[in-house]
Parts: structure tokens; C-alpha cells; sequence
């Protein structure tokens, strides 16, 4: 629901009746007016994707970040090749993710003119060819590679201090993934107005200033959110996009160091 409400509230230019004043307002009304599912609409595609793009976010960062480590500190936990390990993974990450998003964004828009996942991808593919679906690609990039950086560099830095024998501790984790999620979702929101605007193309606000076809580009996504919206556009729906991000962040974080401590243990005990 808070990824819907998110997309929602970093419309540009919203229809008269999607214009929300904060969170709990917008899913108020989103229920009334749209009916219960409605802030559900576009999982499926995200529950599709997120399995394969997750597992190879978490086994190229692992793999990374102790070859880097072991380059830039031996023996020691190195930041620096947290955030580039991060870094690395988002490419993977985003190749899956990127066209699922765009799916996602399209469906949750007010009045939307799709109905379902696959006849989303067909008039996509139709009217706006394959392209459409990585239109945002290397603007996701330049917002998730800075987000992934702080992100992880946020929850390997509190784990020092919550958990510094680094042993599996969920609490430690869940803070420390939610914390993390935080800084970075607030950190790089004006990134994900442009990549909303990107992915979404939205007709009244291009039609506002006489932009014809559709928008590509970091650039000209600055712009148009700058012209449309001031200093304040880049902040649309922060509130959405931190609220969505950590429990988001402390789920994956605490299933993947349970999984890591289940299997280490198990191959400990194997090996014994």
C-alpha cells in the first residue's frame, strides 16, 4: 500500500481527486472511493520479480564485500567496499526490477487505463516498444546506487555499534534495516520523483508545458519536475517513500541474516 500511495503522491500534475494532503488521507480515501484492494494493486508484479532480482542483489553484495575487504582492509570491515559491493549489486538488481517497476508505477496511477499486469506489458510493448520498459533504467541507477551505498553503508555502521560480534541477532538486524532504509529513502527521494515521472510519463503534466512524445533522461526529468513543481517537487511523497522503505528494508535484511546464519550453521555442522 505505501508503494501505491507513494507513486501516487509524487504525481506532478494529479486529477482534482487525487490530490492527497498526507498518508493516511490519501489510503482514507483510496479505500472509499477505489475499494479495499485498491492499495494492493501492482504486488503481483513486484512479488514476480523480487525473488530473482533479490537473490542476485544479496549474492553479488556477500561475494563482493569480502573480496573488497580484504583489498581495501584486511581482515576488517571496510565501508568503502560496502558501498561499492552495494553499488555493484543494484546493476543486477535493477536489470530484473526495472521493467517490473514500470509495470507497477502504470497500474497504480489515478484512473489508470489498465486493467491487469499482462495487458499492461502488451499496450506498453504496442504503442511505446520495448524501450518503454528500461526508459527509467539509468535513472533508477543513479537514484538506487547512491540509495544502495547509503543504505548499506548506514546498516554495516550500526551494526558495529548494535551488534559488534556481528552474530545473528534479530532485533540488531531489524533496527539496524529499518534505520538504514530510512536515510537512504529520504536521502534520494528527489531521484524517485524523476524516475515516477519517467516511468509513469504522465500526459497532463507533459501536456502542461507543451512536451510532446515522451520524456527520457535524467535531465529533462529535473527539469520538467523543477518547472512543474519548484525546490518542493523533489520531495514529493517522502513521507510515503520512508514509510515504505523500512519495514521493506527490515524484512529483507532480517531474512537474509537468518538465512545466512541457517545455512553457515548447517555447513558448519556438516563439515563437524
Amino acid at each position: 500500500p505505501c508503494a501505491l500511495l507513494q507513486t501516487r503522491m509524487q504525481s506532478l500534475q494529479p486529477d482534482p481527486k487525487a490530490q492527497y494532503r498526507g498518508v493516511y488521507e490519501a489510503l482514507k480515501r483510496m479505500v472509499l472511493t477505489e475499494g479495499l484492494w485498491r492499495p494492493l494493486r501492482g504486488i503481483n508484479v513486484t512479488v514476480l520479480g523480487a525473488g530473482p532480482a533479490h537473490a542476485m542483489y544479496f549474492a553479488c553484495y556477500e561475494n563482493m564485500k569480502k573480496s573488497l575487504s580484504d583489498v581495501f582492509q584486511q581482515g576488517g570491515n571496510s565501508h568503502l567496499a560496502n558501498g561499492i559491493a552495494g553499488s555493484v549489486a543494484t546493476l543486477l538488481h535493477d536489470a530484473v526490477m526495472n521493467p517490473a517497476e514500470v509495470v507497477k508505477q502504470r497500474l497504480q496511477m489515478f484512473n489508470s487505463p489498465y486493467t491487469s499486469v499482462l495487458g499492461c506489458v502488451r499496450a506498453v510493448q504496442r504503442t511505446e516498444g520495448f524501450g518503454a520498459f528500461y526508459r527509467s533504467y539509468t535513472t533508477q541507477l543513479t537514484m538506487n546506487v547512491p540509495f544502495q551505498a547509503i543504505h548499506f553503508i548506514t546498516y554495516e555502521l550500526l551494526q558495529e555499534h548494535l551488534n559488534p560480534r556481528r552474530e545473528y541477532n534479530p532485533r540488531s538486524h531489524i533496527v539496524a534495516g529499518a534505520v538504514a532504509g530510512a536515510v537512504a529513502a529520504a536521502a534520494t527521494t528527489p531521484l524517485d520523483v524523476c524516475k515516477t515521472l519517467l516511468n509513469t510519463q504522465e500526459n497532463t503534466a507533459l501536456s502542461s508545458l507543451n512536451i510532446r512524445g515522451h520524456l527520457s533522461g535524467m535531465a529533462n526529468a529535473f527539469s520538467t519536475v523543477y518547472q512543474l513543481g519548484g525546490v518542493p517537487g523533489f520531495f514529493k511523497g517522502v513521507q510515503a517513500r520512508v514509510i515504505y522503505q523500512m519495514p521493506s528494508t527490515a524484512i529483507a535484511w532480517s531474512v537474509y541474516e537468518f538465512f545466512k546464519y541457517f545455512l553457515t550453521k548447517h555447513t558448519l555442522e556438516k563439515r563437524t
